[in-house]
């Protein structure tokens, strides 16, 4: 009895040893291959590499602080510009679910290049007075108009409903500490973080790493009617007018969380000593 109690046991420190080695930020797949690339008019001249669209979104500005809601990415480096009339279109590595299960229905999210405002005044010496806030307007984005397109092959594109789908870098503003592969809640609004701190923006966030965030299920054919796409592998961005820039491409992924992972197999183990046990 005392051998049986010990193996349940030691079963039970080994899910909980592996349950921790499971990453805590579980990463989506981001797009990997620029496909096309054609930066319209009133792009940012600096920022014409489309390859930096690819890859996660940047999570540390070029003099080392972190990017987040107040502090977003700018450098050539991390952002793509695309103006009017301009239009980017990107692969990813595999098939991205139209996925019910996931958060919100959300499959896939944009990353780009704007931030809260902080509405703090500055004191004698430029520091902010009280903590950063903001009012809920955005600088370096946000009002342009986009179009958004999926593609199972590269060849075939199909609209997401532009009722639907939102304008891209209208919201939210990527935080580097969050998940990039768990969408914000699309129901929020600009107005709803008015007057809030980072914290506060980030209770918003509830773990996720911001983006606009897209549902597969919104691919439309030519005669307006629902594509009912299983799966997409490459996307289409069209900047209708005014001007955007690109940080990224996530897919969401339905990966249970660490805790849900953790309760899983030191419930099994547990499961086990009771078996043995009787």
């Amino acid at each position: 009895m005392k051998f049986i109690r010990r193996s349940a046991l030691e079963a039970i420190a080994l899910a909980v040893a592996s349950a921790s080695l499971i990453p805590s930020n579980a990463e989506a797949q981001f797009a990997s291959t620029v496909i096309t690339y054609n930066a319209g008019t009133g792009a940012s001249p600096t920022h014409n590499d489309a390859a930096s669209s690819l890859g996660g979104p940047s999570r540390v500005n070029p003099f080392g602080d972190a990017v987040e809601p107040f502090n977003p990415p700018y450098h050539p480096t991390q952002l793509v510009s695309i103006g009017t009339g301009g239009s980017i279109t990107v692969g990813f590595p595999q098939p991205v679910s139209n996925h019910a299960a996931n958060p919100f229905g959300i499959d896939f999210l944009v990353f780009g290049g704007s931030g809260f405002m902080i509405t703090n005044a500055f004191d004698e010496n430029f520091n902010w007075i009280g903590t950063p806030a903001t009012d809920g307007s955005l600088f370096g984005g946000g009002d342009a108009l986009t179009r958004v397109s999926v593609s199972t092959d590269g060849n075939t594109f199909y609209t997401l409903e532009p009722s639907r789908a939102p304008v891209i870098e209208s919201l939210f503003p990527t935080d580097a500490s969050g998940n990039t592969s768990r969408p914000v809640d699309p129901s929020f609004r600009l107005s709803d973080f008015a007057g809030l701190t980072l914290d506060g923006i980030r209770q918003r966030y509830a773990g996720g790493a911001g983006g606009t965030g897209f549902d597969v299920a919104w691919a439309r054919d030519t005669s307006g009617q629902p594509a009912a796409l299983d799966a997409i592998q490459f996307v289409r961005v069209d900047v209708l007018n005014g001007k955007i820039e690109l940080d990224g491409f996530g897919a969401v992924h339905t990966i249970p969380e660490p805790n849900s992972w953790m309760l899983v197999l030191v419930g099994g183990a547990a499961g086990l000593l009771w078996f043995r046990r009787h």
